[in-house]
């Protein structure tokens, strides 16, 4: 079963944690150099962020990519900044999971919900948004699924649209669901770093 080979990787992996404005921040280093590194509310466990990082080419560190959470927003000098706010009514896509859901959300989207068609696309494992209109298009995957090696089920997908966001669900599987309480469990067990200190606890 492939559901441990996950699970073993982020055993293996050093992991380093730190609380701070309500948030249990963990940092993964994994034997192949690649870094990974999540935020998850206090209270309720809920994952908030998740980021990875890879080295380049020369072997220095790369640039954070966002899988969960805010997307990161470049530095931008003051004619760029005047660019983006041109363009602030492009769609911004961005993942925000729920316990029990994996969830997207693709914010200034206007048109109507009977306008947009959600669909998976099994071969490519990957979910297709479509608009009548032509308006927008979008493949994505689950990367959660792919590292688990587990089948997109289309029963799973369901989409809503309000407030100019259209919201995409897709329910996690209760693979996923056991995985993530065990993981919880054994990052409970990193005793996370003195705040007052700056000192980090690895494992």
């Amino acid at each position: 079963m492939a559901v441990p080979s996950w699970l073993e990787r982020l055993r293996a992996a050093s992991k380093t944690a730190l609380v701070q404005d309500g948030k249990r921040k963990v940092h993964y280093l994994f034997e192949d150099g690649k870094e990974m590194a999540e935020e998850y509310d206090v209270k309720s466990g809920q994952l908030v962020s998740r980021k990875w990082r890879e080295k380049n080419t020369l072997g220095g560190s790369g640039k954070w990519q966002v899988e969960v959470g805010e997307p990161i927003l470049p530095l931008l000098g003051a004619l760029e900044s005047d660019l983006i706010k041109e363009s602030s009514s492009n769609p911004v896509f961005m993942r925000k999971d729920t316990l029990s859901n994996f969830q997207w959300r693709i914010r200034n989207l206007p048109y109507p919900k009977e306008v947009y068609s959600v669909s998976v696309e099994k071969e490519q494992r990957c979910c297709v948004i479509r608009t009548t209109n032509k308006k927008y298009y979008k493949k994505f995957s689950i990367p959660d699924l792919d590292r688990y090696q587990l089948p997109l089920d289309a029963a799973a997908l369901s989409f809503t649209h309000a407030n100019n966001t259209l919201i995409i669900t897709y329910q996690k599987p209760k693979e996923i669901l056991a995985a993530e309480e065990q993981l919880q469990k054994e990052l409970k067990k990193i005793k996370a770093a003195n705040n007052e200190d700056g000192d980090c606890k690895t494992q």
